[in-house]
């Protein structure tokens, strides 16, 4: 980098940041100082985050965290008690919770008393159903105020929920299903969205869902299956419930990322997980009391939960939009909610760069912007910034099996468009090259313990996926994820998309797997191999597929067409074919495995 900064943080707000608070309390004015602290110094820096969150606690712990059965075994919270829903529930009654609009609406706020008096209804609900602690349930519906209180109340009462994103086929759907076996699943008949009414509950249905809870978005009727009930007769009448106490390491959440394997992998979160996501939301992304915090998600992928959990936790409203954030009613809605944090993806940046449908709205009210799911583009953060009077935008990125980020930006360094400025807090990890060497440039390894990480997995073994295999770093054990980064002559860092066989799609992560396997059923394909290519200016990954050909029945603009239908209605919608290219042969190692790295390089030659 060249130029300057995009954005310098002034004397006001650095003094007034949730990470200044804790500099000061340990003594700290320059933050490289106090980050290279809180990674050396793990407990003492997660003990008092714990204490800023105000982190509620049944049963005190007896240490902040437990290693004496490795550190890909830690113990957070040794000892103690809780329900991580308890510290969701700390604001004052008439504070708002949740602001939120469905699309031709009005604005609607919720109580923290109004929304904890639905989520103990759900609760309620959940054990007149015959349900019990430990009884799964699932979740596929858009993310709404009524999912985010059946989150809540599922784990409130001692269930874990099972996220399932409401843009998945039956078949994706299916595979989730019975990988972890819900035994009732919430859904709505229909997802409204530009004047359109896509079908969801019909899916469920398709997908031989389990019990299925169905919440009425369309006027139009809705014939239920013999066992499926309607929200309105599934809710209680009584508002009060008692919290199940559980262990730190009891099951809250299962979340699905996909892999290098052609089965997406189901990640436990536990209830130390939030604290994570909440941590990085307090020191990050500077999230405080009555602050209103959006992000466009959904709770099928981590950004869901991460969001009900940073802006609770902190005390914060949590800002949901029902339609489209590529459409100029969000933009009303942002102004109009006074939302102050805006999580993105890079592909609604790019869309919003392109239309300018966001530039006629007041947006000041916004203090930063996070981004996160793909690699970002400098000129389109820089317009990003410019929406809002120049705000920061924290760039963002971890994993499902992380509960939130490796590395981040803060409000106390300056901002440079696409780059981050920091490991996160109370973590660090390493880039090595490909002789396991210390590099600029390279794999990133995580040096655990760190909240948050994963220690087991529904459907894989945990140590052979993110362990087994990877080299020692002066004595510690290392911890695999899969991105490759770069650092910065500054010691900011710059992202270089994954070293694995998994691509990022509209912040979505899928394995190469799972897409070739889908393509390979087509007539024309013997086999195929799916890449992801960042372009050369930087910006969301595109989806290329090389294949060997079968047969030539088939004109090149026919077999593309026929190529994204089958992605849409076999894997996901929002996955999109850029180019589809025809080769002889796949290159492979000794071992037969698909060289995806020769195909990148061979593409980007062209």
């Amino acid at each position: 980098m060249t130029k300057g900064p995009n954005w310098t943080p002034s004397k006001e707000i650095i003094e007034g940041s949730n990470i200044y608070k804790m500099m000061q309390q340990f003594g700290f004015e320059n933050y490289k100082d106090f980050w290279k602290w809180s990674a050396s110094n793990k407990e003492d820096f997660w003990n008092a985050t714990v204490k800023n969150l105000e982190i509620n606690l049944a049963k005190e712990y007896t240490s902040i965290v437990d290693v004496s059965n490795g550190a890909e075994n830690s113990e957070w919270l040794k000892n103690g008690e809780l329900n991580i829903v308890n510290s969701c529930f700390q604001n004052n009654d008439n504070d708002i919770a949740v602001v939120y609009q469905e699309e031709g609406k009005e604005l609607q706020k919720i109580t923290q008393k109004g929304l904890l008096s639905l989520v103990n209804r759900i609760a309620n609900g959940l054990l007149n159903l015959g349900l019990n602690t430990g009884d799964k349930i699932a979740i596929d519906m858009p993310m709404t105020y009524e999912s985010v209180a059946i989150y809540l109340a599922g784990i409130k009462a001692g269930m874990p929920i099972v996220t399932i994103a409401d843009s998945f086929t039956p078949n994706e759907i299916a595979v989730r299903l019975k990988i972890s076996k819900p035994k009732v699943i919430f859904t709505q008949d229909v997802i409204k969205r530009a004047n359109k009414e896509l079908p969801l509950y019909l899916k469920i249905k398709e997908a031989n869902g389990p019990k299925t809870v169905v919440i009425k978005a369309s006027r139009a009727p809705t014939e239920l299956r013999n066992n499926d009930v309607f929200w309105s007769d599934f809710l209680s009448n009584e508002t009060s419930f008692k919290t199940v106490i559980q262990q730190p390491d009891d099951i809250i959440t299962i979340l699905f990322s996909s892999g290098t394997t052609g089965e997406p992998k189901a990640i436990p979160w536990t209830h130390t997980t939030p604290i994570k996501s909440a941590s990085d939301g307090y020191y990050h992304h500077n999230i405080q009391k009555d602050d209103v915090v959006c992000w466009p998600t959904n709770l099928g992928w981590m950004m869901g939960p991460w969001l009900v959990f940073a802006s609770l936790i902190n005390k914060a409203a949590i800002g949901l939009y029902y339609g489209a954030p590529t459409d100029a009613n969000f933009g009303i809605f942002v102004e109009n909610a006074k939302v102050t944090m805006l999580g993105v993806i890079p592909s609604f940046v790019k869309y919003w760069q392109f239309s300018k449908c966001m530039e006629p709205f007041n947006w000041n009210s916004i203090k930063c912007y996070s981004s996160t799911g793909e690699v970002s583009n400098p000129s389109e953060m820089q317009y990003l910034m410019e929406l809002a009077n120049n705000k920061p935008v924290i760039e963002y990125c971890g994993g499902t099996e992380i509960g939130g980020g490796y590395v981040a930006s803060t409000v106390v360094q300056p901002n440079y468009a696409s780059v981050f400025s920091t490991q996160t807090l109370g973590g660090e990890f390493v880039l090595l090259d490909e002789n396991n060497k210390l590099t600029k440039k390279g794999e990133l390894f995580l040096i655990p313990p760190i909240m948050g990480l994963s220690k087991t997995l529904l459907n894989s073994n945990h140590f052979k996926v993110y362990f087994e295999g990877t080299p020692k770093y002066k004595g510690k054990l290392l911890r695999r994820h899969g991105d490759q980064l770069e650092e910065l002559k500054n010691g900011y860092f710059k992202m270089h998309g994954r070293v694995d066989d998994a691509i990022n799609l509209g912040g979505i992560k899928v394995s190469s797997i799972q897409i070739e396997t889908v393509l390979n059923k087509l007539d024309f394909i013997i086999e195929s191999a799916a890449i992801g290519v960042s372009p050369k200016d930087g910006g969301p990954s595109r989806l290329v597929v090389f294949y060997v050909e079968k047969n030539k029945e088939y004109s090149d603009k026919e077999r593309i067409e026929f190529a994204k239908n089958y992605i849409k209605n076999e894997l996901n919608p929002l996955f999109k074919i850029t180019d589809l290219i025809k080769i002889d042969i796949l290159p492979r190692t000794a071992s037969n495995k698909v060289m995806r790295r020769k195909l990148r390089d061979k593409y980007l030659k062209k």
